[in-house]
């Protein structure tokens, strides 16, 4: 049975553990700084908590050691130090971090690293980048890249069209920073909330927009073999002007604390959300001009016997399928991992990747999530 530490006690964090524990293969000990969110955690077999602030390098450090693994589910703001402790402990480590300086700082461990270090093991970044690869390795020559994600509600009722389901300061970060992507063959950034689309997936009018982070490292992937390359947020539309409005207009983005508790006492939350994640690529097969899509929504979900919203399910059936494969060895084991390394049919064939699959229900997804590694 791995050990392995969960940091933070939220409601990503909660469900990673909680996951992991129910399948009998890991024993899974959460630690978080708030004595009120480690109560919240379910009691379970092979789960328990610690309380301890990751602001206290020594403490943290000798939480990790001994552990197979360390899996962040805390704010991007400290991801870094957690990082560097699971370096320093030589212990494989995993993120769900959006954030591009974050990963930077992986990225420079893992060059001198003797576990590997795993970073965006998400939604997006995350799943969305073995997608977007997985198109991509269909074709000759690949000319575009387009890749679309938004996690929304079911019932928009604002004029938003928006509820609180992920980090709230997260959100902000990723409308706020400069986007990666690849314009006319060239590695670029280009600037959050710009080049508005609007599109249709069955029926239902979306909007998109330029977000920070969602490629994780496909850019540095696809140099040189993509014309261009884009990551674009999906919402209902008239989110974006909204944004730009209080964000730009109003200059929140020099003050997001006070944007982060507007929002937090106005919006609402909701456990009813959908995930909608698309995908195009255009290239040559077979000397001919083609196109391949992934399309796919994904809603609540039962999971190790409880129901779990759809962000909840696959941020956290993300980074659990990721370890999942890092223990069977079908990714590598030391340095820097990305994403694309991970092929789709084995990540949606592993017991947590199936909360993705079209054809899973919650009963299918709650048995396989409790299978034994195989």
């Amino acid at each position: 049975m791995k050990k392995i530490l969960v940091v933070g006690a939220g409601h990503i964090g909660s469900m990673i553990a909680e996951l992991l524990a129910a399948s009998g293969d890991y024993w899974v000990t959460v630690i978080d700084q708030s004595a009120a969110a480690l109560a919240a955690v379910a009691k379970r077999p092979h789960l328990d908590t610690l309380a301890l602030s990751v602001t206290d390098s020594a403490a943290l450090l000798a939480a990790m050691r001994g552990r197979y693994a360390v899996v962040s589910a805390a704010p991007y703001t400290v991801t870094g130090a957690i990082a560097e402790a699971a370096h320093a402990a030589g212990i494989h480590y995993l993120d769900l971090t959006e954030d591009v300086a974050t990963t930077r700082i992986v990225r420079e461990l893992a060059k001198t690293a003797t576990h590997a270090l795993i970073p965006q093991c998400g939604l997006a970044p995350g799943f969305i980048s073995i997608v977007g690869m997985d198109l991509a390795r269909r074709f000759d020559s690949l000319d575009t890249l387009r890749m679309r994600v938004g996690a929304l509600p079911q019932f928009p009722s604002n004029a938003l069209g928006y509820n609180l389901t992920w980090s709230t300061a997260g959100v902000i970060n990723e409308y706020c920073q400069p986007c990666e992507a690849i314009v006319q063959g060239r590695r670029t950034n280009v600037p959050a909330l710009e080049e508005l689309e609007h599109f249709a997936l069955d029926g239902v009018q979306y909007e998109a927009f330029n977000t920070s982070g969602g490629l994780g490292t496909l850019c540095e992937t696809l140099d040189g073999k993509v014309r261009n390359l884009n990551y674009r947020t999906i919402r209902y539309p008239g989110h974006r002007d909204v944004m730009k409005l209080l964000l730009q207009d109003l200059r929140l983005a020099e003050r997001p604390a006070i944007l982060t508790d507007l929002l937090e006492n106005a919006i609402p939350g909701t456990r009813q959300d959908v995930v909608v994640i698309f995908a195009t690529a255009t290239g040559l097969q077979n000397g001919r001009a083609w196109q391949e899509s992934f399309a796919h929504s994904v809603y609540p979900q039962v999971l190790a016997g409880k129901e779990w919203t759809a962000i909840q399910t696959t941020t956290a059936s993300s980074v659990c399928a990721v370890l999942d494969l890092l223990v069977a060895g079908h990714v590598p084991q030391r340095g820097f991992v990305r994403q694309e390394d991970i092929h789709l049919d084995e990540f949606l064939a592993n017991r947590f990747g199936r909360a993705y699959s079209s054809d899973v229900g919650t009963t299918g997804a709650e048995a396989v999530a409790l299978k034994a590694v195989g």
